[in-house]
């Protein structure tokens, strides 16, 4: 799965940072900042799962060297 660079890490600043702003406010009773938090958490799970499912498509694709090599 890992290709020419490393695709674990997509979306985790989202995800972090999502969680930061979500316990700030609930710190400080800031509902707008809460729920910016959890909208970029959302993000970040989103683009993990975009990731996963487009390094899967090529996984499909691309033939394995085995396969090639026939």
């Amino acid at each position: 799965m890992n290709r020419d660079h490393d695709t674990k890490d997509y979306g985790t600043k989202e995800k972090i940072t999502g969680n930061l702003k979500q316990a700030e406010g609930k710190l400080t009773g800031d509902k707008t900042r809460e729920n910016q938090g959890k909208a970029e958490e959302l993000l970040g799970k989103a683009k993990e799962k975009v990731t996963e499912t487009v390094e899967k498509a090529k996984d499909l694709l691309t033939p394995d060297d085995e396969e090639h090599k026939k």
